[in-house]
């Protein structure tokens, strides 16, 4: 009796909790209760890594954390399900914000994703998708990353997820429907670490990446990136679309008070 009142009180207030477009759960599924804890805290974007382990989508970081019954399916897409028809086809109540599932293959690339496209078409009535170059919009957008079968996916007929690009794919014609997310390490293009003031060349830089990005239709996300909030301000007032985060709890805190951002403000 007491876990299930628990359970409604969680179930509310990650109900009411006012969504947070700009705030990605980065290795999600190793906090305390995948998935639910992000959207307690009104996260908009998930992460979950996977191994193809015989016929299952297992999700861990490595393959020593991997569990039996630890799925894509069980702790993903079929509580993402249950919201979206609960919510009449929103995963917030009420709430049209776009919410992303990241998906970072860890296995082999081709085997996993002709695994992972017949469970994601399970889904179809959650999943945006685009069948003969046509793409409908819906509450979830699955991306894929980490070892992407890019000409599998790109093949795919009915499709139901995009691939996560990098900054090199900006060079080249997007299709922002195959594409629609551009992810990349920070470490590889800044220097900066939080500390002190951002360089003006970099602050630069990161400004003009956003806007090319954005030119071709793309949202933008780094990893690796210092847990900091003179880093997360720099990234609100580039515009940089999705900040990833493993310390919910302060993100959360940062974007509900931070003057440069109203996502996380009434």
């Amino acid at each position: 009796m007491v876990r299930t009142l628990l359970f409604l009180v969680l179930a509310i207030a990650a109900s009411a909790r006012k969504p947070l477009p700009n705030a990605h759960a980065h290795n999600d599924y190793e906090h305390k209760r995948p998935l639910l804890d992000a959207l307690e805290h009104g996260f908009c974007s998930v992460e979950a890594d996977i191994y193809l382990v015989g016929r299952d989508l297992l999700v861990g970081h490595d393959p020593d954390d991997l569990k039996p019954g630890r799925t894509l399916q069980k702790l993903y897409l079929d509580p993402l399900r249950k919201r979206v028809k609960a919510h009449k086809g929103h995963v917030y109540a009420g709430k049209k914000t776009e919410f992303t599932l990241l998906i970072d293959i860890k296995s082999d690339g081709d085997q996993t994703y002709r695994a992972l496209s017949n469970v994601l078409s399970e889904y179809h009535e959650i999943l945006t998708g685009t069948r003969d170059g046509v793409t409908t919009k819906r509450a979830v957008t699955a991306i894929i990353s980490g070892n992407r079968a890019k000409e599998a996916i790109a093949a795919d007929n009915p499709r139901f997820a995009g691939i996560d690009g990098r900054l090199d794919d900006l060079k080249s014609d997007l299709d922002k429907n195959l594409v629609p997310l551009i992810s990349d390490n920070w470490n590889n293009h800044f220097k900066w670490k939080g500390e002190g003031e951002m360089p003006a060349a970099e602050r630069q830089k990161l400004q003009a990446i956003v806007k090319q990005a954005h030119a071709t239709g793309c949202r933008i996300r780094f990893w690796a990136t210092p847990e900091k909030a003179a880093v997360w301000r720099e990234f609100v007032a580039a515009e940089v679309d999705l900040i990833s985060t493993d310390d919910l709890a302060g993100l959360l805190r940062f974007l509900s008070k931070d003057p440069l951002n109203t996502a996380g403000r009434e």
